[in-house]
């Protein structure tokens, strides 16, 4: 079972650039389809962006779109969030799990996560 951990948060302006990092264990990371999500406040977890096993597949939520990237180092075993334009409501905590193909779905264990609070 693959082990996550998440770092690259911390305190920002709007407007202003973050990026996160997700550091994966397991020799078939690879393989796997990978994203990430976040938990606002009294919020329930959503979908922020995935990225498949191939070079080229790539899907953003709708209120990410255009202002964050996606990537991954599948040598460093580590899946990437550019967040760029950052705006008050992107503040929560950024989670990235495995993905079931085919889906926006994760599967598997979480990591503990990592702040990211936008100030306005």
């Amino acid at each position: 079972q693959v082990q996550l951990v998440e770092s690259g948060g911390g305190l920002v302006q709007a407007g202003g650039s973050l990026r996160l990092s997700c550091a994966a264990s397991g020799r078939t990371f690879s393989t796997y389809r990978m994203g990430w999500f976040r938990q606002a406040p009294g919020k329930e977890r959503e979908f922020v962006a995935a990225i498949g096993w191939s070079i080229g597949y790539t899907d953003y939520a709708d209120s990410v779109k255009g202002r964050f990237t996606i990537s991954r180092d599948n040598a460093k075993n580590t899946v990437y969030l550019q967040m760029n334009s950052l705006k008050a409501e992107d503040t929560a905590v950024y989670y990235c799990a495995r993905i079931i193909d085919g889906s926006r779905a994760p599967i598997g264990s979480w990591g503990q996560g990592t702040q990211v609070t936008v100030s306005s």
